[in-house]
């Protein structure tokens, strides 16, 4: 068997065209072919029977991806995929604990402009303050929130959609990495 794989991977090649997918078609059909041992007829052309093998099961995925449709670069995949749920979960508490280690004035100045929405003036007014107070306390509130999570930029943090949300409230990155606030 050995000694045909040369030959075996030139017939590959022609139906495929492709070295590396030629390859897996070889590699399939040598495991395929030693693992049905038994159902080769001493006597015969063994040449012949792994490349009848590896024709048919070229042709066999050939008629799945007709059904699959193609995705060269994986989006359609990518796509279909779900992160797992637990990672989301402990990020939000990450995020939960780190929050409470923020001193009071800016953590209620975070929650204000950051979670509830509320414009910088709107927030002034509820707690009673300037503006520029409010600014500088969302500021540092971020600021101490990514040195706790240690974020070192876009996607530290998780991929859940939760996660993403507390991202874009706590910091921006720039794309040399170099941290800069968000202006909400």
């Amino acid at each position: 068997m050995i000694a045909l794989i040369p030959n075996v991977r030139a017939f590959a090649i022609s139906l495929c065209g492709d070295r590396e997918h030629a390859d897996d078609l070889v590699q399939e059909t040598l495991l395929k072919a030693w693992s049905h041992l038994e159902s080769f007829q001493a006597g015969t052309n063994l040449r012949a029977w792994l490349f009848t093998i590896l024709r048919n099961h070229y042709f066999s995925e050939c008629r799945q991806r007709h059904h699959w449709g193609e995705d060269p670069d994986g989006q359609k995949l990518n796509a279909l995929s779900v992160p797992a749920g637990q990672d989301s979960y402990l990020d939000l508490q990450d995020f939960r604990r780190a929050l409470n280690l923020v001193p009071v004035e800016q953590r209620e100045a975070l929650i204000l402009v950051g979670a509830a929405g509320f414009s910088y003036e709107e927030a002034a007014a509820i707690a009673r303050c300037a503006v520029g107070t409010i600014k500088s306390r969302v500021n540092r509130a971020r600021s101490r929130l990514a040195e706790l999570l240690n974020l070192k930029g876009p996607g530290t943090f998780g991929p859940g959609v939760a996660t993403e949300a507390i991202h874009a409230k706590c910091v921006e990155f720039s794309p040399a990495g170099s941290r800069r606030s968000l202006d909400l």
